[in-house]
């Protein structure tokens, strides 16, 4: 595969960005990305200050390649997290869930690569005016925390290539080289993958969410919590009584009650499928085998390949 913007930008091989995810993302899942080629990303997110010191370091001993991290800019103890990633001297970071402008320029004066993840173009104009490097451009199909504005990743990619001529990275329904050629068709100059990501040997998500994830069917995972900040999340017990509360137009504040604190890692991390928070993105109704990261980047390679060459010669 020939070298583009996103590959020189951050060093890699492959343009495949590995989600930084809570629960799943560890130091174990990045340096098994960035060894096959594409750039791993510890997720910040659901770590406490020092747990990220500690993960940090891990990564670098199991991989001599880049990785980087991905902070959440709603992160709680955010000064503690960003002079972490400055002095573990992390290469590049991915910040989502805020204002870009309040970090980067602090971020790239310490000559570290910055990429942000918007859901519109209006976002994605915000990053340039920053000095984002990149920007990830996510449809509503991701998993997690979704935008507001629901656009899925097919509508979203074309009009932020569109808005800005920074480095575009494509995420959201992204899990097959086939999905990947399509979101390069778009204007993408490489794709950020969560979910598929998610359900890997290397993944810190517990084997029973693993397990769950890989069983369901199109139409079981929903968009929810849209109070407090829309989250795809599999239909389980939990979903069924924030469905109901939203169904009735439950407050804000009577949702946040009831999500508590924890509750995503009590799904993820800790396998509870009843009253857990279990998000995750709709190409898991496609995905039915858990297996190594470095296998998922090679066959997305494989047939993002395919895909281009059986296209080559297609016109009307």
């Amino acid at each position: 595969m020939a070298a583009n913007r996103i590959t020189s930008l951050f060093r890699i091989k492959y343009p495949i960005i590995q989600g930084g995810m809570v629960w799943c993302s560890g130091w174990r899942l990045a340096s098994a990305v960035s060894n096959a080629g594409g750039l791993g990303l510890i997720g910040a997110g659901s770590m406490h200050p020092e747990t990220l010191r500690e993960h940090i370091g891990k990564c670098k001993n199991a991989t001599d390649k880049p990785f980087g991290v991905n902070i959440p800019l709603m992160y709680p103890e955010i000064e503690k997290i960003i002079e972490i990633v400055i002095d573990e001297k992390v290469p590049i970071v991915f910040t989502s869930a805020g204002n870009p402008k309040t970090w980067t320029a602090k971020l790239k004066s310490e000559g570290i690569i910055v990429a942000h993840v918007v859901s519109s173009s209006l976002f994605a104009r915000k990053c340039a005016e920053a000095g984002v490097d990149a920007v990830v451009a996510e449809g509503f199909e991701a998993g997690g925390h979704n935008g507001r504005e629901e656009t899925t990743t097919m509508t979203l990619v074309p009009q932020v290539r569109s808005a800005v001529d920074l480095p575009l990275i494509a995420a959201g329904g992204i899990g097959s080289g086939a999905a990947m050629a399509a979101a390069f068709a778009l204007g993408a100059e490489g794709v950020q993958v969560g979910t598929r990501f998610a359900l890997t040997v290397e993944s810190s998500a517990s084997e029973a969410f693993k397990q769950k994830c890989i069983s369901i069917s199109e139409g079981d995972t929903m968009l929810a919590l849209k109070k407090i900040a829309p989250t795809r999340l599999i239909r389980n017990e939990f979903y069924e009584k924030v469905k109901e509360m939203e169904d009735r137009g439950a407050s804000k504040e009577e949702l946040q009650t009831l999500l508590g604190h924890g509750r995503a890692k009590k799904g993820i991390f800790e396998g509870d499928l009843d009253e857990g928070e279990l998000e995750i993105g709709q190409i898991a109704s496609s995905i039915r085998q858990i297996v190594p990261a470095a296998q998922v980047v090679s066959e997305m390679i494989e047939d993002f390949n395919r895909t281009v060459e059986r296209l080559k010669n297609l016109s009307f």
